[in-house]
């Protein structure tokens, strides 16, 4: 696979991050929407914590959370259906293409030297959104809400009674049986209060007094003042200030946001998991005014220090309390004496009993545990313990939970608690065990045969790749992408594919022939999908590979392609030159197929000049012309003698040329010229040429007779196993006259030409063949006068 901005483990982190639910009353949203945001948006560039936070495990061990990020999303915020979600991801990678300009990334392998993309940012993308696009799901709790913040604005006439409203319309959407979406992480959901006051508008000292309230009331761990707006429109017009929205916003939305309906004429912001890319956006609109414009570098550390104020003294408190909560009823359920963390060894031990395989065991695709049940609550545990990077006693609830799931023969629960457990297992620090890729395979086996999910399937794909990349494992992660190709998704395919060959090309000992294989294919899945850019990428990298190998069908086939490709994205220089090299060379492809490439390619070169309105002519391969065999004859045309009798073949200087005849006759001209001259020969004389051929001396300018014609013999061959049907044949000239007197040789007028208005050029007559047959894989001498000179 290409390298990564993040390592795997900021990637898997990143992936499975505490979600928290927001719900503003109207006016605490139209304060936050005087900066053009919502409220879940203005907090989202601050939600990765930059220090350290800690918990206590079950066994009172202290647990060091770091780089956490939190999600935080509108109540009413849904994943979108499958037909959206695909149309958001074909759109997220078509915008993300490479940056130009960008430095060569050159792989030498054996013979090869290799121009590759070193990172694929589409492919990041894609996979980014994937993963925060999956729909939540009752086998896991990763991705449902831990927690919700009610924000209230303070210039409410009794902020008290709004808290108390959305307040209870959270607990009617949780808990009231209406609605599907969301989905939360545990019944007693923790609501944190947050007041909202406007710098700029509101009595800060009555702000003051309601905070009083509100921590009599909810205790100062559960509850904020954020003071916003402190920047006027008249105070620092002219200060620069920084945009950390523009890296979040500018991209397309994944969720759709649900209808909620309230008393309260709540309003509720939209809101989608993206996450920054440092090589390149995906933007669906520009959002006309500037975002902020009502902050100061000092809101920007309140809304900082918020963040922090939530997570440290409410969030990690609220999961810490839940974690030993469930230990406590699971130990109490299964009868052990001590906590699930120190019975590890009385679960895990003894004599190991042999599992089934997927194929002996019997979905029970009906099968849902109630909320209460113990095999859930084990699951519910480890969940939360892997969100705070408790990954060992993560590890154990999954591998616990795996077993009774399997026993259960509940294999949706089953893989999830495998797939999960091979994580926890890959991040747990020091390595105490190895990464159980079998954990994976089974998952995405069960998930993909057994349960008919591709979503999930393909996010195990998306984690164990990744895992066994950063372990050098690059022939396991290339297997375990190919397998997850498909005929359902064009795009998945093909990016699956694209980061296979890069697998193979990364290899200890470069697999280079493969790489190529694999880039062909994932062209022709990137092109199905409409991704016409990245299906020319890929197969240009490919071409690396086969040119001049003597692949040549293959050679041909991605020539073709590349032709047709650039063609169809405005890029008609690449076709010509793609098209040119098929028909150059020799080629081994049938005559059908020969007629199908050359009819393209003049079908390019007609649209081209149809475009781009260029009048000169195509500069054609075909048929190709023997330039040493060429030759010129200056002379008068040979008259027939009166009843003599042409042959009916054509004209042809069939004559060799004889060097000492030539000699012998230019010393008699000589001799001739100094007899004129009174014994001396002109320093300007020039011995007389009728026949230019490629032994004769061709610097010097030849001498031709005002009405005479130049006759000039070409060779044509057609490598093709097509005939070539040529019409309107004739040759291109350009004449520029020359003053001989002068010893510089300067130009006595200006150049003349037939390439574009040869109409218009009444001194030269030229002969114009109007139809000619190259018959197919043939040589053919071709004579004709073709320029009458009348100067």
């Amino acid at each position: 696979m290409a390298q990564c901005v993040q390592s795997v483990q900021e990637f898997i982190q990143d992936s499975f991050v505490p979600m928290v639910a927001v719900l503003c009353s109207e006016d605490a949203e139209r304060v936050t929407r005087k900066n053009s945001l919502s409220f879940p948006e203005l907090l989202r560039p601050f939600c990765r914590l930059t220090s350290e936070g800690h918990l206590r495990d079950p066994n009172n061990q202290v647990v060091v959370v770091k780089g956490l990020r939190i999600s935080m999303t509108g109540i009413n915020t849904r994943p979108p259906q499958t037909p959206e979600m695909h149309r958001l991801l074909s759109q997220a990678v078509s915008v993300c293409q490479p940056p130009e300009g960008s430095p060569a990334n050159v792989i030498t392998a054996g013979d090869y030297d290799l121009n590759i993309s070193a990172t694929t940012p589409w492919f990041e993308t894609y996979r980014e959104n994937f993963l925060q696009s999956m729909p939540a799901s009752e086998h896991e709790f990763l991705n449902h809400y831990l927690a919700c913040m009610l924000v209230v604005s303070s210039c409410e006439a009794v902020p008290t009674e709004q808290f108390l409203k959305l307040s209870q319309e959270q607990h009617r959407i949780q808990h009231s049986g209406e609605y599907t979406h969301p989905k939360w992480f545990i019944p007693n959901t923790l609501k944190y209060y947050v007041l909202l006051h406007d710098i700029s508008e509101g009595d800060e000292q009555r702000a003051d007094s309601v905070y009083e309230d509100m921590k009599q009331r909810y205790g100062t761990q559960g509850c904020y003042l954020l003071k916003i707006n402190s920047r006027s429109g008249r105070t620092g017009a002219d200060e620069q200030m920084p945009d950390p929205w523009s890296q979040y916003l500018h991209k397309t939305s994944i969720h759709s946001p649900v209808s909620v309906t309230t008393s309260l004429q709540v309003t509720i912001a939209g809101h989608n998991f993206l996450q920054p890319q440092k090589q390149a956006s995906v933007t669906s609109h520009t959002t006309p005014t500037p975002r902020g414009t009502c902050l100061t570098l000092n809101d920007h550390d309140h809304i900082r220090q918020f963040i922090q104020e939530f997570t440290f003294r409410g969030l990690l408190p609220h999961i810490e309390k839940n974690i030993r909560q469930l230990n406590d009823q699971l130990v109490s359920r299964k009868g052990l004496s001590r906590s699930l963390f120190s019975a590890t060894k009385k679960l895990f031990g003894g004599g190991k009993v042999p599992e089934k395989s997927i194929a002996e065991l019997k979905n029970t695709a009906g099968l849902l545990y109630p909320s209460e049940a113990p095999e859930l609550q084990i699951r519910k545990m480890a969940d939360l313990c892997f969100l705070v990077q408790h990954y060992e006693l993560a590890y154990n609830c999954y591998h616990t939970a795996k077993k009774d799931f399997l026993s259960d023969q509940a294999m949706l629960y089953a893989a999830g608690a495998l797939e999960m457990a091979a994580v926890a297992a890959f991040l747990q620090s020091g390595a105490p065990r190895p990464y159980p890729a079998h954990y994976m395979d089974t998952a995405i086996q069960t998930y993909r045969d057994v349960c008919k999910n591709m979503l999930l399937a393909e996010r195990c794909c998306l984690l164990s790749a990744e895992i066994l990349k950063s372990q050098t494992k690059y022939s396991d992660a290339a297997t375990l992408l190919i397998k997850m190709t498909s005929e359902d998704s064009d795009l998945r395919s093909a990016l699956l594919l694209e980061q296979a060959a890069h697998c193979f090309i990364n290899m200890r000992v470069p697999m280079v022939r493969k790489f190529a294989f694999h880039m062909i294919l994932a062209g022709h899945r990137f092109s199905k999908a409409g991704q016409k850019r990245h299906a020319l990428r890929c197969y240009c990298q490919a071409l690396q590979v086969y040119k001049g190998k003597g692949w040549a069908l293959a050679e041909d086939h991605i020539n073709f392609t590349i032709g047709r490709q650039s063609f169809t994205l405005r890029q008609p220089d690449n076709a010509v030159a793609a098209f040119r090299h098929i028909l150059i060379n020799d080629s081994k492809q049938s005559a059908v197929q020969q007629t199908a490439f050359l009819r393209e390619y003049l079908y390019v070169y007609k649209s081209m000049s149809q475009v781009t309105g260029d009048g000169s002519l195509p500069q054609l391969p075909l048929p190709c012309l023997h330039s040493s065999q060429t030759r010129v004859f200056f002379g008068h045309e040979r008259r027939l003698a009166k009843g003599e009798k042409q042959a009916a073949t054509h004209v042809s200087l069939d004559q060799e040329f004889d060097r000492d005849l030539s000699q012998l006759w230019r010393e008699l001209e000589e001799r001739v010229v100094a007899v004129v001259n009174r014994g001396a020969v002109p320093i300007t004389f020039q011995p007389s040429q009728c026949c230019l051929n490629s032994q004769t001396d061709n610097l010097r300018y030849p001498l031709a007779v005002v009405e005479e014609p130049i006759i000039v013999e070409v060779v044509f061959r057609n490598p093709l196993k097509v005939p070539l049907a040529l019409s309107a044949l004739c040759l291109l000239w350009k004449f520029t006259p020359k003053d001989f007197s002068d010893p510089q040789g300067s130009t006595a007028g200006e150049t003349i030409t037939n390439e574009k208005e040869a109409a218009s050029l009444k001194e030269v007559r030229l002969l114009i063949v109007s139809r000619f047959i190259v018959p197919e894989a043939s040589s053919f001498e071709f004579l004709i006068s073709l320029i009458n000179f009348y100067i």
